[in-house]
């Protein structure tokens, strides 16, 4: 299968998990086509401009991976807050909770997210 990059579905979603301004998303994969095999729900690149922020959430029957692919930013993980750049990645178990935001002033930061069933 190849999906191309035009054939994307592509969103743009305001305060995603109670967070700061819009993101945009590319799905990559689609759970509605089944395409997780049952596995997972998500696998997007999300793109937050400066200023803009997914809220503090729990996961809860899922894991989520973060894979940072350009920008700078800050996470809150578990409540402990650690800057992440190009290359890093968070990992955020169930039951665990996670925040991710976009701290540069001109420069979006771009990440992969991941969500995989428990």
């Amino acid at each position: 299968m190849l999906r191309q990059a035009e054939e994307m579905r592509k969103e743009i979603v305001a305060n995603v998990r109670g967070g700061e301004g819009q993101a945009e998303i590319v799905h990559i994969l689609e759970s509605s086509l089944d395409e997780f095999n049952g596995k997972g729900r998500v696998f997007a690149k999300i793109t937050l401009p400066p200023g803009a922020s997914v809220g503090w959430h729990q996961h809860v029957g899922d894991s989520e991976a973060y894979y940072v692919l350009s920008g700078e930013g800050m996470v809150n993980d578990n409540g402990t807050e650690v800057a992440v750049k190009t290359g890093d990645m968070v990992l955020t178990r169930d039951g665990q909770y996670h925040s991710i935001a976009n701290t540069a002033a001109d420069d979006d930061l771009v990440f992969l997210g991941l969500i995989l069933f428990a």
